[in-house]
């Protein structure tokens, strides 16, 4: 018998489904989509060109310097361009005519039409709400984007839009611009790209940095808000000389390079980078500062959601405290050069440009506000305790100031300087390194995806404060000075009333384990851990 073997059916070709046209310009757009993300997430081209020229990988340190430097130039040109308006209302609203003798500042003339008028200070305020009001509201939805998109990038947008809305304000000198609208309309748009960069900045440095000894570091680090602050406030004053415009389109520019330095520099985390994390080891105290905050693996999380970021132990009250605690210093950010420079001192009045050199002295006792409210914080392992204590001990400091602070130039430094101190240390504290801890709380399960949102709840709802403050002070100046410090030193007390029960609870922690003492080591703060 002949066996025959069946030789197998070809299998039918599949029908093509015929695509529309529609779906092949969806495909399209997905894959350019697709592209952009993988890019983004590629190694940054600065870094790349590093690595080339070295001919090897940057190591985990390296980067973490990078991170650092980079981190802190961006925030300090979004703070330099935030402060410059405050240093040129002098010269948009000269005010009092008694001054126009006493001044020796060629910027003083007659002011500009429309804020020199008998409303100028309220437009003036007006221009600071409608700028903080629009940062507070944005700064909400960029925590919740930055969650979500490459940070890089974020950041990148936010700088590049800033330097346009600031150069802009200043091109109304040039163009001869004298509608209100156009200065509102232009501080709104800017407002809203400020706010991507505290969220982006804290959650990339939180990718990076380990939580031992966070509070010096982030103390340290967050010295570029008053490096800016002063930066900005020397640099709009020297520009005031040929003409306020320059003193915001020079900061335009200085903001736009860097965040080009940032699009070409900055590593999001060390996934992005392809950088090994356990390269450094420990040290022998066991503080292994190379370890990151966030727990980062390969399995994919989702962000946390608004509401139930704000459900976090500790975010509400802190954000509260914040609220008041911004209230009062952007306060000084704003009107502090206004004020010192229609406030006779030893029976002089100073010029706009000498005025705003003296206000950057209270961003100098900022710095050392900032560093030593997280020093002291890491060793005694109380973030409320020490931030409730600044507030309260602001009190004292705003009521010499205001009284004193015009007897003597000398005496109008050492109180501003205290001053800064009391103010800026708990701010700087509860917008990096409490932001830190309650963006890393042991409820989130190791969640890396929460961090911006959680930063920027809590300084969103503190930029509402900072919306408030200067407005109030813009009608409150006209009838009285003093009680503009009145209302600074009652909202002082307010933000320390706020921490009062993460106080109880610190100080019941230490006293049931006595062993932690004032000397505890570097650890978790207890209110983050237990509340």
């Amino acid at each position: 018998a002949i066996k025959v073997e069946q030789l197998p059916v070809p299998l039918a070709a599949p029908k093509r489904k015929r695509v529309s046209q529609g779906e092949k310009k969806g495909s399209g757009y997905l894959e350019i989509i697709s592209s952009m993300e993988n890019e983004a997430n590629a190694k940054p081209l600065g870094i790349r060109f590093l690595e080339y020229t070295k001919k090897s990988n940057l190591s985990f340190k390296t980067h973490q310097a990078i991170v650092l430097i980079i981190t802190f130039l961006a925030y300090t040109t979004y703070h330099a361009t935030r402060k410059t308006t405050s240093i040129i209302k002098s010269s948009l609203d000269p005010q009092s005519s008694l001054l126009s003798f006493l001044q020796t500042s060629k910027t003083l003339g007659s002011g500009w039409t429309p804020f020199n008028g008998a409303n100028g200070t309220q437009l003036l305020g007006d221009l600071d709400l409608a700028f903080l009001f629009l940062y507070a509201i944005g700064m909400f939805f960029s925590g919740h984007i930055g969650d979500r998109i490459n940070l890089r990038i974020f950041l990148t947008i936010g700088m590049l839009g800033t330097g346009v809305f600031t150069s802009l304000f200043g091109v109304g000198y040039w163009a001869n611009i004298h509608i209100f609208y156009y200065y509102l309309i232009v501080q709104m748009v800017a407002g809203l790209f400020q706010s991507t960069g505290w969220p982006s900045v804290v959650a990339v440095v939180g990718n990076w940095f380990g939580k031992s000894k966070r509070g010096l570091i982030m103390g340290i680090w967050n010295a570029h808000t008053s490096m800016g602050n002063i930066s900005g406030s020397l640099m709009a004053s020297y520009f005031l000389n040929y003409g306020w415009g320059w003193s915001m389109v020079v900061p335009g520019f200085i903001i736009t390079f860097v965040g080009l330095l940032v699009f070409l520099l900055l590593p999001v985390d060390p996934e992005s980078v392809q950088v090994d994390r356990d390269e450094n080891k420990p040290n022998k105290m066991g503080l292994d500062i190379t370890k990151p905050l966030l727990n980062n693996t390969t399995k994919k999380e989702s962000p946390v959601g608004f509401m139930e970021a704000w459900k976090i132990p500790g975010v509400a009250p802190y954000a509260c405290c914040l609220f008041f605690a911004k209230l009062v210093a952007y306060t000084f950010l704003y009107w502090l050069p206004f004020y010192i420079s229609h406030t006779a001192i030893d029976g002089e009045y100073l010029s706009n440009q000498a005025a705003g050199n003296l206000s950057t002295l209270f961003d100098v006792g900022g710095v050392v506000g900032g560093i030593l409210a997280g020093h002291i914080s890491d060793r005694l392992n109380a973030r409320a305790i020490t931030a409730a204590t600044f507030m309260y001990c602001a009190i004292p400091a705003l009521y010499l100031y205001r009284n004193y602070g015009h007897i003597s130039v000398t005496i109008n430094v050492v109180l501003m300087l205290v001053t800064g101190m009391f103010i800026n240390g708990p701010y700087a504290l509860i917008t990096t390194a409490v932001s830190t801890d309650l963006g890393t709380h042991r409820s989130l399960r190791g969640n890396s995806r929460a961090l911006a949102t959680v930063t920027a709840i809590i300084d969103g709802t503190g930029s509402i404060g900072a919306a408030i403050g200067p407005l109030l002070t813009g009608y409150i100046s006209n009838q009285s000075w003093t009680a503009v410090f009145t209302m600074l030193m009652v909202a002082a007390f307010v933000a320390g009333l706020f921490l009062t029960r993460l106080v109880v609870a610190e100080i019941s922690t230490k006293w049931q384990d006595p062993r932690r003492g004032l000397t505890a080591g570097i650890s978790r703060s207890p209110v983050v851990e237990q509340v």
